[in-house]
């Protein structure tokens, strides 16, 4: 049974850094993507940034590319997001992801994921 265990969220004032962690059980993860969404509140559940199979090639939403990077340790099946200069708006509830079938090309919409771990909240004070 595939598993994912989300953690490393807290309180950062802005300007600030974190880094979350997703563990992963259940498979061997290096033939699947993985991704990272996040839920604000009254807001719906929205893309942020994930990590292809193979070659490990990223992709990230527009508000956060530059200031975030997704990365992944095969071995240690976990998948990391390092958060920099972390603004008011990026407060929310993040979630790590995983789909149903490896080499998959489609990681954009929560659609494309069936796995999905408990969510951490992160909070950024202005």
């Amino acid at each position: 049974q595939v598993q994912l265990v989300d953690s490393g969220g807290g309180l950062v004032q802005a300007g600030g850094s974190l880094r979350l962690s997703c563990a992963a059980s259940g498979r061997t993860f290096s033939s699947y993507h993985m991704g990272w969404f996040r839920q604000a509140p009254g807001k719906e559940r929205e893309f942020v940034a994930a990590i292809r199979w193979g070659v490990g090639s990223t992709y990230y939403s527009d508000s956060v590319k530059g200031r975030f990077t997704i990365s992944r340790d095969n071995a240690k099946n976990t998948v990391y997001l390092q958060m920099n200069s972390l603004k008011p708006e990026d407060t929310a509830v993040y979630y790590c992801a995983a789909p149903e079938r490896p080499f998959s090309y489609s990681w954009y919409a929560n659609d494309d994921y069936t796995y999905w771990g408990q969510g951490t909240q992160v909070t950024v004070s202005s």
